[in-house]
């Protein structure tokens, strides 16, 4: 999945990867997925595991998280879908890129080869 604007999608440093928001866009359309808050938590994280896994790195090495929400309502509905528990941040905002109700950074540390 390309970014959407001009920024990386990730930067690698001192073994340690900086990840982008990624948010729910199918990477074949480009287009936000349908389906909720659930169905765009799930898309967010997996391109947000894409971009994890293309910087060297895997989900068993995420070491903290952000998650930005237009309704802190949906925080159960969000944190239900991650079975693993980096230290984390969620924050409600006003607005994300696209109209999407959820977007979601990560810090995750990329183990020597």
């Amino acid at each position: 999945m390309r970014a959407i604007g001009p920024y990386s999608q990730a930067v690698v440093y001192n073994g340690t990867a900086y990840v982008s928001g990624c948010i729910p866009f199918d990477p074949q359309t480009m287009q936000c997925v349908d389906g909720g808050i659930e169905a765009q938590a799930e898309r967010a994280i997996q391109n947000l595991l894409n971009v994890v896994t293309a910087a060297g790195s895997d989900k068993s090495h995420i070491l903290k998280t952000t998650v930005f929400m237009k309704d802190m309502n949906d925080f159960a509905k969000v944190n239900a879908l991650a079975p693993y528990k980096p230290a984390r941040s969620a924050v409600e905002v006003a607005r994300l890129p696209r109209d999407v109700l959820v977007e979601l950074e990560c810090i995750a540390a990329v183990p020597q080869a």
